[in-house]
């Protein structure tokens, strides 16, 4: 395992606030959101290519067959990157690009990653590799999909035949990004590819992509014979509550033990939480599915946790503990997702830069495993104007979310790295093309690249390893919100 030494403390200037040495600024991105080209070199359909074809499934019909071209444009995309001073860039891996059929290996297809880390290097650009963004192989989601067991091990097989064409240049790698999404927006309400609407293989599907982490981490380390950092990336929810009262408490913390707790709890090696297992026992799902070193292979050392993080989320309870409310996830009675409060990003997720800071302070008393912000940032319209994007708006949420990284940094918080989601516009998932995120401008219809007024801010955070002055906010005399039950988690709060 490769030591990581802790960095020093954040400071705060009449520049700017500065942060400590060595801290990683960058952007990330994934593969089916960008790349295009979906039948080139023999690349096999993902779920996504299937389950963008569903009526109705994607906003406007849209598809990731041309995305934003970068599989053919990608020397183009590393130049502007480099014109942008990004230290790091977070890429995906498409698993059916390199294994089409999820078990067989195409040497075109790993070829198009060798040659973007090569591209990478040469404009001295660290790559951060990430080898699962959602896109499963048709072929696998066929045999069973991550409901079925097999589907984890066939995942490291395929860690092990990147690692072995990359992993002489790469150094940083996560397994599985947001395995909760994975896991309960495509089997369990069925938002996203493959489409499947089943609680209980939703369960199922959340132990096997930890295992497949798991796995993948062993072959990583056994395939490794120099550097390695090795993580996880989680969209760990940021859970309010209107009042202290009990049966808000138990909403929150049901809530909170199916989106964070089911997720991180077994990586540190504790096992899933009982209090969760008993919430879900009704389904007859997860435990069935465990096996006796499953935990063990789940809770493999690891090297650092990334968390993605857009806005807190905020629930109540429905006034019957046994009701199906609006909350959705998997197994959960009793409680209400409410709606968002204040100004809404466009895509009508609440902006509360606190919260931010919240969340890394409470993961941060859990474990002493250095965190990354693997993914911020927000959707909003953009003003183009001849040569120019403005999107202040964006400017101003990255600039309050970079000083919520800020603030945690100055409180204790082993924050090493700050990722904005995303590097230019692209497929938004089950949004299609209508959801801006880039700091880059995307026209879909050309492909003409433009970076936005929130990208010249960001070039200059990462140029100079500071948020300068004139868009830092001054103090607003942030407190901590009460934790509810600080003993559990730390995530559940007032507000």
């Amino acid at each position: 395992m490769t030591a990581v030494t802790r960095s020093s403390s954040a400071s705060t200037s009449p520049q700017g606030l500065t942060f400590p040495t060595g801290f990683r600024w960058g952007a990330a991105t994934a593969a089916y959101q960008i790349e295009g080209s979906t039948t080139v070199d023999g690349r096999g359909p993902s779920i996504w290519d299937t389950f963008v074809t569903q009526p109705g499934a994607i906003a406007g019909g849209h598809t990731g067959e041309q995305a934003c071209d970068h599989f053919r444009r990608y020397p183009d995309d590393v130049r502007l990157m480099a014109e942008l001073g990004l230290p790091c860039y977070r890429f995906s891996i498409a698993w059916p690009r390199v294994q089409p059929d999820g078990r067989t290996t195409s040497s075109a297809g790993l070829a198009f990653y060798d040659r973007l880390v090569d591209q990478l290097l040469d404009h001295g650009i660290e790559p951060i590799a990430t080898l699962y963004h959602w896109d499963l192989p048709q072929a696998l989601e066929d045999a069973g999909g991550w409901p079925a067991r097999d589907t984890a091990l066939r995942f490291a097989d395929y860690a092990q035949t990147v690692h072995q064409v990359l992993g002489d240049r790469v150094v940083d790698w996560t397994t599985v990004n947001e395995p909760f999404c994975s896991a309960y927006f495509g089997y369990g309400t069925g938002i996203h590819a493959p489409g499947i609407r089943d609680e209980a293989a939703a369960l199922r599907a959340a132990h096997h992509l930890l295992l497949a982490h798991g796995l993948g981490t062993r072959a990583l380390r056994a395939a490794a014979s120099g550097d390695l950092r090795v993580g996880i990336v989680f969209n760990f929810g940021s859970i309010l509550i209107a009042r202290d009262e009990p049966e808000y408490r138990e909403a929150a913390r049901k809530v909170d033990g199916l989106q964070n707790r089911l997720f991180l709890d077994p990586v540190l090696g504790a096992g899933y939480p009982q209090d969760v297992l008993d919430d879900i026992a009704h389904l007859e799902a997860l435990e069935p599915a465990i096996r006796s070193d499953d935990l063990d292979v789940i809770a493999a050392p690891i090297d650092q946790i990334g968390i993605n993080f857009y806005g807190p989320s905020r629930y109540a309870p429905t006034g019957d503990p046994g009701e199906r409310g609006t909350c959705d996830m998997p197994g959960v009675r009793g409680v209400d997702t409410l709606p968002p409060q204040g100004p809404l990003t466009g895509f009508g997720w609440e902006q509360d830069s606190d919260s931010l800071t919240d969340l890394l302070l409470a993961v941060s008393e859990r474990t002493d495993l250095p965190l990354v912000v693997a993914e911020n940032g927000a959707a909003f319209a953009d003003e183009v104007s001849g040569d120019r994007v403005h999107d202040a708006e964006r400017t101003r949420y990255l600039a309050e979310h970079i000083r919520a990284v800020h603030r945690a940094l100055q409180r204790g918080a082993d924050v090493r790295g700050y990722l904005v989601w995303s590097l230019m516009d692209n497929f938004e998932w089950a949004m299609g093309f209508t959801q801006r995120f880039g700091i880059v401008h995307v026209d879909f219809a050309t492909q003409r690249r433009r970076i936005k007024d929130s990208g010249l801010m960001f070039s200059e955070v990462a140029r100079s390893n500071m948020l300068p002055a004139s868009v830092a906010s001054p103090d607003d005399g942030y407190r901590r919100r009460p934790l509810v039950d600080p003993d559990r988690w730390g995530l559940i709060a007032l507000g």
